[in-house]
């Protein structure tokens, strides 16, 4: 297991946390917070101002977004899928795939490196 508390903004060990308290909404951006990274993956909480979005790329691993706050579109090989607080959707692996947020919205990204 990796050690995750000597970087700067990780989650700290046996704490709880309201996630989406953890980043806050800023006018005109996308803000982020790397809470873990190890190996294995990392988990990152993103704040997306109302019209903010992420635009269409792919990644080699799968990628898990739960919605924390607000409401989120992702959308995954051309297909929209709105998520509203506390629905997730998995990203699969090299299919292209953007997040946009019609309204203020934070979420979660939880990145899964599987070794090859």
């Amino acid at each position: 297991m990796t050690d995750t508390t000597a970087q700067p903004g990780a989650m700290p060990p046996s704490e709880v946390l309201q996630l989406k308290s953890t980043v806050d909404v800023a006018p005109g951006a996308v803000v982020s917070r790397a809470l873990m990274r190890t190996e294995g993956g990392n988990v990152t909480v993103f704040a997306f101002d109302a019209g903010q979005a992420l635009s269409e790329h792919s990644a080699p691993f799968d990628a898990l977004v739960t919605s924390l706050d607000g409401e989120l579109v992702v959308i995954i090989a051309g297909e929209d899928h709105p998520l509203e607080v506390g629905d997730s959707i998995l990203m699969p692996a090299d299919v292209p795939h953007a997040v946009r947020a019609p309204v203020a919205a934070k979420w979660m990204l939880v990145m899964l490196k599987t070794p090859k």
